[in-house]
């Protein structure tokens, strides 16, 4: 497992749905200091798995981060119910996950408050031959 192993198994153990963590408290359960980025960018933190080998733990183990708070060095772990086994398969959804397709992941997410349809400085018509 890597270094962040112990970040992972700390989180499943828990019983809680959510916890704060200072980021001292997590260099303890570590037994290692977190990484400069981690204290200066608040991305370091982000639940993006192509982030850092640390992210892909929490993930994994099932949690994602929130609340982060730079100024105090503190962030919200939130259990979200999905726990990767060791495939790296999310083992409460891999069977419904072949049949799902690969696309649509953004339906929903853009709303149009404007007829688009509609000309923007001239009423168009096909009676005067513009295109």
């Amino acid at each position: 497992m890597s270094k962040y192993g112990a970040l992972a198994r700390y989180l499943s153990n828990l019983p809680q749905q959510e916890v704060r963590l200072s980021f001292d408290e997590i260099e303890k359960v570590l037994e290692a200091k977190l990484p400069t980025s981690a204290r200066s960018h608040r991305a370091w933190w982000s639940n993006n798995s192509d982030n850092s080998v640390m992210t892909k733990a929490w993930l994994d183990a099932g949690w994602r981060s929130e609340q982060v708070d730079m100024a105090n060095e503190s962030l919200v772990f939130r259990r979200t119910g999905k726990h990767n086994d060791n495939r790296g398969q999310d083992s409460a959804s891999a069977g419904q996950r072949a049949s799902k397709p690969l696309f649509g992941g953004l339906k929903g997410t853009v709303r149009i408050i404007a007829d688009v349809t509609l000309p923007l400085d001239e009423i168009w018509s096909a009676n005067e031959e513009r295109v």
